[in-house]
């Protein structure tokens, strides 16, 4: 699938200070923003407003606790494809990004072409995903999985 290209704006040492701070909280409001970056409100909220434009600032959302929801197993799959067509790969990318259990996929350079992020309940519940899912995903030839014994650290926060 084709990705959109932007022309992203040079970010100076505010841009990085406002992302920085909206990655730890992005419910606060501008004022709030604004006090935590020395800023003023409203040039502040110029700022956020060119981050956002310029995508930047992609999306607002809410962080879950998987244990809260049920998903305490989290599951690495990796999977290699009969072949590297654009159509094979394209219809395992349409049919991957169906499957609401799947958190990521990322095309990888080594020995699997795709490297899967999947939640579950619990490894019976991962049994059914992979054998409803998974396994009827188009162009499959097989599949490693690795279950995460513990997170030790996890973060949605880019470096900037």
């Amino acid at each position: 699938m084709a990705q959109e290209t932007r022309a992203f704006p040079d970010l100076d040492d505010m841009d990085r200070a406002i992302l920085r701070v909206l990655q730890r909280d992005g419910r606060m409001t501008h004022a709030e923003l604004s006090d935590k970056v020395h800023l003023s409100p409203s040039a502040c909220h110029r700022r956020v407003q060119r981050l956002e434009a310029a995508g930047v600032i992609r999306d607002y959302v809410a962080l879950l606790n998987p244990r809260a929801v049920g998903r305490v197993t989290t599951v690495f799959v990796e999977i290699s494809l009969q072949g590297q067509s654009d159509e094979i790969l394209d219809a395992f990318e349409k049919a991957v990004a169906r499957v609401p259990d799947v958190l990521e996929c990322h095309l990888m350079a080594g020995t699997a072409d795709y490297m899967l992020k999947v939640v579950a309940r619990d490894s019976e519940d991962f049994a059914r995903i992979h054998r409803q899912s998974l396994a009827r995903l188009p162009g499959v030839a097989q599949m490693q999985s690795s279950f995460a014994l513990k997170t030790v650290f996890k973060t949605t926060a880019l470096p900037v």
